[in-house]
């Protein structure tokens, strides 16, 4: 039951897969079960990747690519920003959980994005949105925006964490979720 250790490459091609499989799916195939829930209970948690994602109820992870329990190590924030908390997050599971793949997953239609696009917002929001305007600088594509924020964030994390990167022990790469036809786009 429990995932073996994936290269960074097994991983993103275990991704893809996942994503054609969720594609034609009706319903989530990953494992819920309560043998799996019982299993990472006792023997915790082995993902074969981290994702990073907005915190949007449209984009989920674990179904678009079509992983169960213990699979994916997600982190969620709106407009999938980057700062300490979650590098930590990404530095913990490379370190500690084994996972060698981070991918940095935007989505086409992100509020969080068209907020730093169209809007100026004001309280806790404008961090997000001053950080995505930092991404983005003067682009108003929003699709284009949101692949930008997304390039912005895996060169946060590649920087941060250069020295994982450069001994093996991480690679990070970006992709763009389609909302509107579930397919998710590779960027790098």
């Amino acid at each position: 039951m429990q995932t073996q250790k994936l290269s960074a490459a097994e991983a993103l091609d275990k991704l893809k897969e996942g994503n054609k499989r969720y594609l034609a799916a009706a319903s989530n195939p990953g494992d819920v079960s309560p043998q799996i829930r019982q299993y990472t209970c006792e023997n915790g948690q082995s993902p074969y990747a981290t994702v990073i994602t907005c915190s949007d109820s449209r984009v989920i992870p674990e179904a678009v690519f079509s992983a169960g329990i213990g699979e994916l190590f997600t982190i969620r924030v709106a407009g999938n920003v980057m700062d300490h908390h979650q590098l930590g997050s990404v530095e913990y599971a490379a370190d500690h959980l084994g996972t060698k793949l981070v991918v940095v997953l935007g989505h086409t239609n992100c509020g969080a994005v068209g907020a730093a696009v169209h809007h100026d917002p004001s309280g806790f929001v404008k961090y997000i949105t001053d950080e995505i305007r930092r991404a983005i600088g003067d682009e108003k594509d929003e699709t284009k925006a949101s692949c930008l924020n997304v390039q912005r964030s895996v060169s946060i994390i590649r920087e941060s964490l250069k020295e994982m990167a450069d001994r093996g022990d991480l690679t990070v790469c970006g992709a763009l979720y389609h909302i509107d036809s579930g397919e998710v786009e590779f960027l790098d």
